[in-house]
């Protein structure tokens, strides 16, 4: 037993709660943007933990990675495993019975949280993790068993709890799996979910679709507009920093007068995207009409803290956060992104 504990890798401190998680939350808010945040990106943090003890063949009393939901009085209600590399991708977890500190019965409090981790970089992991990430580039991350399984995790939950009130979580290539589930939930798409440069396709789409297409009834841009989910960006992130520039585009757009064939060019890639008569593999991931995008404004040394996820329940944290809204095309009408 002792040759065993001598060879056991230290941990990391960024593992460790009272070391590098948010401690000082002793009572949150759940009516506080920010404390929301901090508390959604530990449990996420907890899903990458479970996998890291899991590797590191950490057990109770051993593991870290409770104290990451405890802290907040959660407790783990399922744990969702691949089916081709077993390493733990993902959790459920279910709040307690409220207490003074952390009172659960605010309307802004989850009673469920669906939370995924990203790409871990190691040995166990690294294979499958980076062969989804490539999946996610070509939009194809919807067609992975990862995916599957979380998502018929999330209809379970959703049909049994449906009163309750549940949050998908995700950082990194969960965050992309959480949104495509949220995005299929909200509007029962059964297709992959995009949204399309929309640039060059405004003249394409006024001859394909003429005068029909503001009525267009199916269209899963339009469909999807009062969808906002919760967007966290830091701009040195190559990885994620293009949601910025989508969504400062569509605003200038609209701040030229020019947000009308912004919002038909954008309509109609989403058409033509689903109508194949674009190759999806060009299209981005996400068809996202509206967001609440925030952004980190403080420095990052490097890549790796920019994309990290500790930024999030960072005390000293610096940011702006802005509603960008979709209004569908409506004849002789302006509507504003705001």
């Amino acid at each position: 037993m002792e040759k065993q504990r001598k060879k056991e890798k230290p941990a990391s401190s960024r593992q460790i709660f009272c070391l590098s998680g948010p401690s000082h939350l002793t009572s949150v808010d759940w009516d506080n943007f920010h404390d929301r945040r901090s508390v959604a990106a530990s449990l996420v943090q907890g899903v990458y933990i479970l996998e890291r003890d899991r590797q590191e063949n950490r057990k109770d009393p051993l593991a870290h990675a409770p104290a990451w939901w405890e802290f907040f009085n959660f407790q783990l209600f399922h744990i969702l495993v691949d089916d081709v590399d077993n390493s733990i991708f993902g959790a459920i977890f279910q709040s307690k019975p409220c207490n003074f500190t952390y009172n659960h019965s605010s309307q802004s409090s989850p009673h469920y949280v669906i939370a995924f981790r990203g790409t871990i970089n190691t040995s166990n992991t690294r294979s499958r993790d980076l062969k989804l990430d490539f999946l996610c580039v070509r939009n194809r991350l919807h067609e992975s068993s990862r995916f599957e399984q979380a998502m018929q995790a999330a209809e379970s939950l959703f049909s049994v709890y449906r009163n309750s009130s549940i949050w998908l979580a995700g950082h990194s290539l969960g965050s992309a799996i959480s949104l495509l589930i949220e995005g299929i939930k909200s509007e029962r798409l059964k297709h992959g979910i995009r949204f399309t440069s929309s640039v060059v396709k405004a003249g394409l789409a006024f001859a394909v679709k003429g005068r029909n297409l503001r009525h267009e009834q199916n269209d899963p841009f339009t469909s999807l507009s009062s969808w906002r989910p919760y967007l966290f960006v830091n701009p040195s992130d190559l990885i994620c920093s293009g949601y910025i520039g989508y969504f400062e585009h569509r605003k200038k757009m609209e701040e030229i007068g020019a947000g009308k064939i912004e919002r038909v060019a954008t309509q109609v890639g989403s058409l033509l995207a689903g109508s194949g008569l674009q190759r999806s593999e060009s299209e981005p991931l996400h068809l996202i009409p509206s967001a609440y995008l925030t952004i980190n404004l403080r420095h990052s040394p490097d890549f790796k803290h920019a994309h990290g996820i500790h930024q999030w329940w960072d005390n000293g944290f610096i940011g702006l956060s802005e509603l960008h809204e979709y209004r569908p095309f409506v004849t002789d009408e302006k509507y504003l992104l705001r």
